[in-house]
């Protein structure tokens, strides 16, 4: 899996990254219908060519250019970008499923 994008995002959604990617991989767009309902943006691993075109972009420094540099807090949002398909509702539902619970063991002062 090439990018990643990660917890800066989540709320964010800048979409500086989606607007320099040459193959259009960062889903949801702004224009989407999904976009509003989407606690983040993703990377389609199949569809990014690892350009790095995203990460300069990204104001967040929420990209990161491989599974490994993510930091272990957040490792569990690689899948969120693994199974995120848009325009699939239920990988959409999966992936913001993952997200949530991310978000939700964030708050948590006793999760482990």
């Amino acid at each position: 899996m090439p990018f990643v994008i990660t917890d800066p995002c989540i709320g964010t959604k800048d979409t500086a990254c989606v607007d320099v990617c040459p193959v259009d991989c960062i889903h949801p767009r702004k224009d989407a219908p999904e976009f509003e309902a989407a606690t983040m943006l993703y990377i389609h691993p199949e569809e990014c060519i690892d350009c790095g075109a995203c990460v300069p972009a990204c104001p967040v420094t929420a990209i990161y250019d491989s599974v490994d540099s993510v930091p272990s807090s957040q490792k569990d949002l690689i899948e969120a970008n693994q199974v995120y398909r848009n325009g699939d509702a239920a990988a959409m539902a999966a992936a913001e499923a993952i997200v949530q619970a991310h978000i939700g063991a964030r708050a948590d002062p006793h999760a482990a």
